[in-house]
């Protein structure tokens, strides 16, 4: 196996890297700014120099950090590791320019690192500017260090505190370019790896069976990254498979149970009474659209090509869909975005057994506010139960049981926090407390109890955060006596709230960094790859069309599309209405954050501007 390369940069006497060299499969480059004849002047220099050199180190002198494929052959530039410790232009030079200095030696670095390397810088306390830093800088006066790494594409990994007293032989010098040590007391360790590029996510067309023939349609630009990404396949080990596995085990040794996911359909047709439309992903029948020579020569000739309607202004007060003059429809479908109507289907049509357990799971669709724990798209999983009439609160009470038991045995292997887990009744609730998984389900018909979970690391568990509803219904069937018992848990909640997953994103990162924590089977807390990210704030105001309701889901729609689900928060800061002309006018923050990649302040400048351009063309605002 080759020798793992380190590249240490800035050394002032070379002790830092004496102490390192000698490593088993380790081979170190030793360098500094200055001159071999400036270095050999400092105290303990010459000595650190001689024992590199002795133990095969490599020792470079008038070495610039923000240029560094310059000094090394393109087979000798690949470093596993490189480390920065203290950087610093010199003298007095204030943050402003020793941020340009890391911006410069961060992409300089990435010319250098290999894909799976790292980069160790360490800072004294308080110039980092993260909250690891105690005390904590303001941001202003701080080196940035995560936005200007950022900005050549790392994340900061870890940080930890450097350690000088357990570094053998080590002394740091420079002090304003001279032989003099400084106070490295409460210094950090920054550890930053190389992000994912952000994605470019193309037009996707999706092909499926619809009513016994092929049918194709355009995904909406916002799920992109998120159709057939198969996380319940067989082959997976995603956190929410893992849950849903184990609950699943649980139910089936007190109830006979059969799994009906197989002929689940994406798409979704007619209305869903109650659901605010503007809610709903629509997708139309385009008959305009005509497949390619590719499509063709692929069989898709005899297709049903779909488009899909971003906006709500395209859709009418009933919920139809607004079609442009002259093209004719005969049929409106939308993604699904409830497994309910699947699991009322199976008991309209009679193909269930009494007492048995049906299940049904995949993703749902939803146009939603962005919030923490708002999911345009999640899994559900749904349980469908039909029983005697007066035995349903016994069903549901045996229902909760086993997916208490599920749920109290994940926390074996995440013993940190504390987990309560209980029904309350709807009544307890105040609309203005519910999320919007709840929000949403309390529109698509009426809920008997919420399931509630907490996990509270103080041990004090109360009201608990909605996972999952249950509802009963009476139907006139064979036997008109039967009562039906439909549960429904958001999979992808449970995943976040049992894992310590802070941002619901991470559940659909790409990054193999997410998923290698979760061993098959296994669920553990979920420990970040991409600590303290950098946020970024712009501000948006526009005069809102004459005679039109703002539609606030469709402009946060726009936000999620243009940002690749960048924007973590929209607040609206300021309303302004002309009293001569009544014109309204609207002025919203937008904060832009990554939780997985590195986001630099140029792109999100970029994803302001393309944001701008978008809601003045689809929304129909006059921006201000």
């Amino acid at each position: 196996e080759p020798a793992r390369r380190v590249l240490l940069l800035g050394e002032g006497n070379f002790s830092f890297a004496a102490s390192l060299c000698g490593a088993a499969g380790t081979h170190v480059v030793a360098t500094c700014y200055e001159s071999e004849e400036e270095v050999a002047a400092r105290g303990r220099a010459a000595e650190s120099i001689r024992r590199l050199r002795e133990r095969g180190a490599e020792v470079l002198f008038s070495v610039d950090c923000t240029k560094l494929k310059d000094y090394f052959l393109p087979e000798k530039r690949d470093f596993d590791c490189i480390y920065f410790n203290f950087p610093h232009c010199g003298r007095k030079a204030g943050v402003v320019k020793n941020r340009e200095l890391l911006a410069q030696f961060f992409h300089g670095s990435a010319e250098v690192l290999t894909v799976e390397g790292e980069i160790h810088v360490a800072l004294c306390n308080g110039q980092g500017g993260t909250p690891a830093d105690q005390p904590r800088r303001e941001w202003h006066n701080s080196w940035q260090i995560v936005a200007v790494a950022a900005g050549a594409g790392f994340i900061l990994s870890n940080v930890h505190p450097f350690k000088a007293d357990t570094i053998h032989g080590y002394k740091c010098t420079g002090y304003r370019s001279q032989d003099k040590s400084f106070c490295v007391e409460g210094a950090l360790n920054h550890i930053f790896t190389r992000s994912m590029p952000l994605p470019y996510f193309k037009p996707m067309i999706c092909e499926i069976e619809l009513e016994s023939r092929k049918v194709s349609f355009q995904v909406p630009q916002v799920l992109v990254d998120k159709i057939n990404r198969g996380f319940l396949e067989l082959n997976s080990n995603h956190p929410v498979r893992t849950i849903k596995e184990k609950l699943t085990a649980e139910l089936s040794q007190a109830f006979p149970l059969q799994n009906i996911d197989y002929c689940l359909s994406l798409l979704h047709q007619g209305h869903l009474n109650g659901v605010c439309h503007s809610n709903i992903f629509w997708i139309i029948l385009s008959p305009e659209e005509t497949p390619s020579t590719e499509e063709m020569s692929n069989g898709l000739a005899n297709a049903v090509l779909f488009s899909h309607v971003d906006f709500c202004r395209d859709i009418d007060k009933n919920g139809w869909v607004n079609v442009p003059e002259g093209c004719h429809i005969s049929k409106q479908y939308y993604l699904r975005p409830s497994l309910l109507p699947y699991a009322q289907a199976i008991i309209q049509r009679g193909a269930f057994l009494p007492g048995t357990l049906h299940v049904l799971s995949g993703p749902v669709f939803r146009k939603c506010l962005i919030a923490p724990y708002s999911m345009p798209v999640f899994h559900e999983m749904v349980f469908v139960c039909a029983v005697n009439r007066g035995t349903e609160n016994k069903c549901i009470q045996m229902l909760m049981n086993n997916i208490k038991t599920s749920i109290y045995s994940f926390h074996q292997t995440v013993p940190r926090f504390k987990v309560s887990i209980n029904l309350q009744e709807t009544k307890s609730f105040e609309t203005t407390e519910l999320n919007d998984f709840a929000a949403f389900e309390s529109q698509l018909s009426k809920i008997q109890y919420f399931i509630c979970m907490e996990i509270d690391p103080s041990g004090s568990c109360e009201k608990g955060f909605c996972v999952g509803i249950i509802r009963t219904a009476h139907y006139e069937l064979v036997s008109s006596e039967l009562v039906v018992v439909f549960a429904s848990l958001n999979l992808d909640l449970l995943a976040m709230l049992i894992c310590g997953i802070s941002d619901w994103r991470m559940l659909w990162t790409s990054d193999t960094r997410f998923l290698c924590q979760f061993p098959r089977g296994e669920l553990r807390l979920f420990k970040s790859f991409s600590l303290y990210p950098p946020s970024y704030v712009h501000d948006v105001s526009f005069w809102v069309p004459d005679g039109e309701q703002f539609d606030e889901v469709a402009f946060h729609t726009v936000a999620r599309q243009v940002s690749g689900e960048m924007v973590v928060s929209i607040q609206l800061i300021d309303s302004f209405q002309q009293s001569e002309t009544g014109r309204k006018s609207l002025c919203y923050r937008l904060t832009f954050q990554s939780c997985d990649k590195a986001l630099s302040r140029q792109e999100v400048a970029g994803m302001q501007l393309l944001f701008r351009k978008e809601i003045n063309q689809r929304l129909r605002v006059a921006l201000r």
